[in-house]
């Protein structure tokens, strides 16, 4: 088995290692594009135009499916991927997890980029899946491009400036950008206030990983031998996962799991 995963940066790490943990057995390939990222800013067009870009460096280690692992991606580019790849090839787009946020019945603070924060896409699976459940969007500037750099020092600033947009009441938080669940706990301890039920995080890489088998009829198979490979595709080239990778357990132990060539 062959998984391909693709963003412009190191978004795509908790996804690779979520597939990892369900199938250790499972070749990996990430690709990425240092040369365009980051996407968050650009058109449409020109995100799609990039996004098939590294579609297609994947598509050519002949993977059993793709996943795009990043949330502005797919909300911008799943369609022309999809019409592009399928039905040869499974696209699988990542959602922010409002709807099993939801139903714990709040109230939900949902972290994401300023562009998506406030977007006609975010507000319709608010309203399709947290109707009558108080939420609050969170803008968190400058938080992605921190995680990605792995600058300490932004991510703490950027953490705490959306912390302090976050109400006291909130139990829940969706981490509503992949690299968001790089610095998981840190937001936790950011938004988690003294005395109150412990915070509830919801990311979207485990729910990517599962429906990734289901889409191409296999099984998690945890307890398989961890012999699968990880590609790294610099921009369609073979290379090292980029430096700031290393810096958090998701990169580290993709290093560690198998040889990355």
């Amino acid at each position: 088995m062959k998984i391909a995963l693709m963003d412009s940066g190191i978004g795509l790490l908790p996804a690779a290692v979520a597939v990892r943990r369900l199938r250790p057995d499972a070749d990996l390939v990430l690709s990425l594009d240092p040369a365009g990222m980051p996407w968050g800013p650009r058109t449409t067009q020109d995100l799609t135009e990039r996004a098939l870009t590294v579609a297609e460096a994947a598509a050519a280690q002949r993977p059993d499916a793709l996943i795009v692992g990043c949330n502005t991606a797919t909300v911008h580019a799943l369609t022309a991927l999809r019409a592009r790849f399928e039905p040869e090839l499974p696209v699988i787009g990542t959602v922010p997890a409002i709807k099993p946020a939801a139903a714990g019945g709040g109230p939900i603070a949902i972290w994401a980029t300023p562009a998506t924060t406030g977007s006609a896409y975010q507000h319709g699976l608010i309203r399709n899946f947290a109707e009558g459940v108080a939420v609050t969007e969170v803008p968190c500037w400058g938080l992605a491009e921190a995680v990605e750099h792995a600058d300490e020092t932004a991510i703490d600033a950027a953490v705490a400036a959306a912390a302090a947009l976050t109400p006291d009441e909130v139990t829940t938080v969706v981490l509503g950008c992949t690299h968001y669940e790089l610095v998981a706990e840190r937001i936790r301890a950011a938004v988690q206030r003294p005395g109150r039920a412990p915070l509830v995080l919801h990311g979207s890489a485990g729910a990517v990983a599962a429906q990734t088998l289901r889409r191409i009829g296999a099984q998690a198979a945890p307890e398989a031998s961890p012999e699968g490979t990880v590609t790294a595709l610099l921009n369609g080239i073979v290379g090292p996962l980029p430096a700031p990778a290393l810096a958090y357990a998701e990169g580290r132990l993709l290093r560690a799991a198998a040889p990355v060539r």
